[in-house]
């Protein structure tokens, strides 16, 4: 009873919203003057020391936030990776694409079942008065511990350990300056950051603005489309917000849009991760009702947050374009 076979979101491998009361990462330190390579090597050691830095507690669920900034910052780093994919090419970083992506996909069981464990079954206990809560959770909390086990075997694998010591060696280094590249992606290395950075901007918005112009919010697959594309162009913007003077306002529009279709995916989620703890022959009567009343609340949600997708829409159309402003030293231009 809790299969949306047609849910309103696919779903994305191991992807959740962010949880609140999150401390606000450090923005990597990149300037003006700067070289395409010495920015992605910096963004890169910075993402890698950052998700160094919440190792440990990914060991447990006793700090949640230690799965959720690890698979977060690999995720970075491999948007790192595409967002500056015209000056180093895909065939030069594929590898280490692939095992970031590897250990995001460690990651995402145990962060699905944080995320339903703490914000998904907590928030509505007063607001479903059914029994089987306490059921579903015991259950919920079975699945977490395996998850983790999953977690643990990451982190103590010899596949890992060899991405720790050769990664940030690789990123320091600069490599890709050693790889077969063209005269024009070499070109691109030696570019200022600040206008790379104005043409990744210009062309993630653009992939934006594709893919929401007469959008019909009901179409799964575009809705699903519009949000991997604000994702990326969140991204970009964060990694050049410390080179761009007004970018951080911009990123907060994005944002409101942004967290709309997260919750949206949500939806999904929670039903894919429900057919799944209910496999297995799982019967009990109130634990089938409870999640067949989850299911039911999160699709009335989701279609309440429908109405409010026009609105965040437009205000993301109509936002500044700080990277322009400091391209050409007049007043924002707006769409």
């Amino acid at each position: 009873m809790c299969s949306l076979s047609g849910s309103p979101y696919p779903r994305q491998s191991g992807e959740t919203r962010s949880m609140g009361n999150i401390k606000a990462r450090a923005q990597v330190p990149l300037h003006k003057g700067m070289t395409v390579s010495a920015a992605l090597a910096e963004i890169l050691r910075h993402n890698f020391d950052d998700m160094m830095q919440w190792e440990a507690k990914a060991r447990s669920w006793d700090d949640i936030e230690g799965v959720h900034q690890m698979r977060v910052t690999s995720r970075r780093m491999r948007a790192a990776l595409s967002s500056f994919r015209s000056a180093v090419p895909k065939e030069v970083s594929r590898h280490w694409s692939e095992e970031l992506g590897w250990v995001a996909s460690q990651l995402g069981r145990a962060r699905d079942l944080d995320v339903f464990i703490a914000e998904g079954l907590a928030s509505m206990q007063e607001k479903l008065p059914l029994p089987g809560a306490d059921k579903l959770l015991t259950l919920a909390e079975q699945h977490r511990s395996d998850a983790y086990e999953v977690v643990r075997a990451l982190l103590d694998s010899d596949r890992y350990a060899e991405i720790k010591l050769d990664f940030p060696q690789w990123a320091e280094s600069a490599a890709w300056e050693q790889a077969d590249l063209s005269e024009k992606q070499r070109i691109q290395l030696d570019m200022d950051i600040a206008k790379y950075a104005r043409k990744r901007l210009d062309r993630s918005e653009r992939r934006v603005l594709e893919a929401g112009t007469d959008l019909d919010k009901n179409d799964t697959r575009q809705m699903h489309q519009l949000r991997i594309q604000c994702k990326k162009l969140r991204y970009a913007a964060e990694f050049f917000s410390t080179i761009t003077p007004g970018l951080d306002v911009y990123i907060r529009q994005l944002k409101e849009l942004q967290d709309l279709l997260g919750v949206l995916n949500d939806v999904s989620i929670m039903s894919d991760l429900l057919t799944d703890l209910l496999a297995g022959g799982q019967s009990d009567p109130d634990v089938m009702r409870y999640s067949g009343g989850l299911v039911g609340w999160r699709m009335r949600q989701f279609y309440e947050l429908l109405d409010g997708f026009e609105n965040r829409w437009q205000a993301f159309v109509l936002a500044k374009h700080p990277w322009r402003h400091s391209a050409h030293g007049h007043g924002q231009h707006r769409r």
